[in-house]
């Protein structure tokens, strides 16, 4: 069901339901677009939905659609372009996140993450791109994370998969730029979402140290890096630091950590 009408443009948001991607959807809609809100949780996304139109007074469609798919990015594109929905903002957001060493992760959850932050995203731009650039013009954020730099034991496939949507994004940029759509990559470090399985305490700490950022001002910095054409965004002075020094950090160093009694027991998997 859609909530509200517009005339205008809208903006598609996956991962809509919770975290940066439901910030997104908001700051969005007090911009004055109408929007998609694409996740695979679809009582949460229905709510999110309504809570929007209801507040801002712009039409709202809640997509339920699981972006692990392989066919995810084709599904959602055909749904927008039988409603007749003008998508001039695309925001690639949805992601998943596992802790642990690779060789005990389940391969399907592998394939899942692999396909989710890497082919949908990109077959996403591929499609909306390619219409953006007929229409003469559009906009593309692709959420990355500061993770793409470096090697990350024990999040191995979440920091390669980030590295590639990177480099895409990039790439991606220089093709589309002078016909008129712009894409800028978003490189947040650690976010208050549900990615992590923290308590409020340990939450509201980290807030207040500023090693995470909450998810309104790490979407409403990569919104304003957007509109402004910008092709990268970093949120957070923790996180420029962050990447500062772990560019000087040579990987090999990395090997002993894992070697420390406490890491390798928390990196047991549980059964």
């Amino acid at each position: 069901m859609q909530y509200g009408q517009t005339n205008g443009a809208y903006a598609l948001v996956t991962g809509a339901s919770s975290g940066i991607g439901y910030a997104f959807a908001v700051q969005l809609a007090a911009r004055g677009y109408g929007v998609v809100l694409v996740s695979n949780r679809e009582t949460e996304n229905r709510v999110a939905a309504e809570r929007i139109a209801r507040e801002y007074g712009v039409a709202t469609l809640p997509l339920y659609l699981d972006l692990a798919q392989p066919d995810a990015a084709e599904r959602l594109y055909a749904e927008t372009s039988r409603r007749g929905l003008v998508v001039s903002v695309l925001v690639s957001n949805a992601g998943i996140l596992h802790f642990g060493l690779l060789a005990d992760m389940p391969p399907e959850r592998l394939r899942t993450l692999v396909t989710l932050h890497c082919q949908t995203p990109a077959l996403l731009c591929r499609l909306y791109g390619d219409a953006m650039r007929r229409r003469g013009g559009g906009r593309i954020l692709v959420v990355s994370s500061v993770t793409a730099w470096m090697p990350y034991p024990t999040i191995a496939a979440y920091a390669a998969t980030k590295s590639f949507l990177m480099s895409f994004a990039r790439s991606l940029d220089i093709e589309l730029r002078d016909e008129g759509v712009t894409v800028t990559t978003l490189c947040p470090g650690a976010v208050d979402t549900p990615l992590y399985t923290l308590s409020a305490r340990q939450r509201r700490l980290l807030v207040g140290f500023g090693v995470m950022l909450r998810p309104d001002a790490v979407a409403r910095k990569g919104l304003r890096a957007l509109f402004r054409g910008r092709r990268r965004c970093i949120p957070g002075l923790f996180t420029k630091l962050c990447l500062f020094f772990c560019r000087l950090f040579p990987a090999p160093l990395l090997r002993p950590v894992l070697r420390i009694g406490a890491v390798r027991r928390l990196l047991q998997p549980r059964g």
